[in-house]
């Protein structure tokens, strides 16, 4: 067989702000691969299926002297996210042709794989495309999973705000709250985003563009401070303003999960005045990274959410906020 072109999505230059399609990152045809004859080494031979397009993204786009909590992506060569790809050809008698896996893949179309020490096998289900796998039932569906089961310590008749709450991240977290008799408040920046949060169980969702935070805050929220009262429960995926919002019409006893400040990933970070607020009312306030509860919650979450998913006993993740690049057929 001919060689075959292995598109490629190159990290090509760091962005100053905003990353620029064809300037940050440039897709590359000029490698190509022989599928049936490249040597393989011990390791084996994916064919990417689907890759996720995540905000975390914008944290990589940086140079190896600025220091994070993951590895910047290396100019020159591919990016790489969370996806699925079947195996082609393997020399890995652990790893069987067409067998499915899900982990850290390069956006190319076909990559070697030396070990699985980045992969995990993932069962096909028939009912839910694999797109599904990168969103609700991927890495965004466990951090909603992982962070509502070990931070949010909440309870029936307790209020829930979440912000981003259109976006695969904040949906799921959405349905965990009503799920366990929150209220919740939820926040997007579209009308289209709204009627979704609405549908999937928000009981005020509003749109932050176009709505005051602090007057929704003020009307919906929990915004006593008797000495025990119920509880309320923050979800962040924004940081800034809103945050400050947050903070300003919290309950005594509040516990904000801060899962991301996406408000900003391009112009940099945003100061909080408010923070007294955390003294003031006894906030908890915990950060959110979701490799660090795999090991007590992965095998859990495969169990649970990919049938309930499945069964549509929760939505499946394909909204408006959830990107994802399809790159073949199974």
């Amino acid at each position: 067989m001919a060689p075959a072109t292995n598109g490629r999505v190159i990290f090509a230059k760091v962005p100053k702000d905003f990353p620029v399609p064809g300037e940050t990152t440039v897709y590359d045809t000029t490698q190509t691969i022989d599928i049936d004859g490249v040597p393989l080494s011990g390791g084996f031979l994916v064919k990417t299926l689907v890759l996720s397009v995540d905000p975390y993204f914008r944290g990589k786009m940086r140079t190896p002297e600025k220091k994070s909590y993951f590895p910047p992506f290396t100019l020159g060569e591919p990016i790489e996210s969370h996806g699925v790809g079947v195996v082609l050809r393997t020399d890995n008698a652990e790893v069987a042709v067409g067998k499915y896996v899900y982990g850290m893949i390069p956006h190319q179309e076909y990559s070697i794989f030396p070990n699985m020490q980045r992969l995990n096998f993932i069962e096909k289900n028939p009912k839910l495309p694999w797109t599904v796998f990168v969103g609700a039932a991927g890495m965004p569906g466990q951090t909603s999973y992982y962070g509502w089961k070990e931070l949010s310590q909440a309870k029936k008749g307790e209020t829930a705000f979440i912000t981003a709450g259109a976006g695969p991240v904040g949906s799921m977290v959405i349905q965990l709250a009503k799920r366990d008799g929150l209220k919740v408040i939820a926040s997007a920046g579209s009308d289209e985003k709204v009627e979704l949060m609405k549908q999937i169980g928000a009981d005020v969702a509003f749109n932050y563009k176009t709505t005051n935070t602090r007057e929704v805050l003020e009307r919906e929220g929990p915004i006593d401070m008797q000495i025990h009262p119920k509880g309320c429960r923050y979800w962040d995926n924004v940081g800034g303003e809103i945050l400050e919002a947050a903070l300003d019409n919290a309950n005594t006893y509040g516990r904000f999960i801060e899962c991301g400040m996406i408000s900003g990933y391009n112009t940099g970070p945003k100061g909080i005045k408010n923070l007294n607020q955390i003294i003031q009312k006894s906030v908890t306030m915990t950060g959110l990274l979701v490799f660090r509860f795999h090991d007590k919650y992965e095998k859990e979450f495969y169990e649970v959410v990919p049938a309930a998913l499945a069964s549509g006993g929760a939505e499946k993740g394909s909204n408006t906020g959830k990107a994802v690049v399809i790159v073949a057929e199974d």
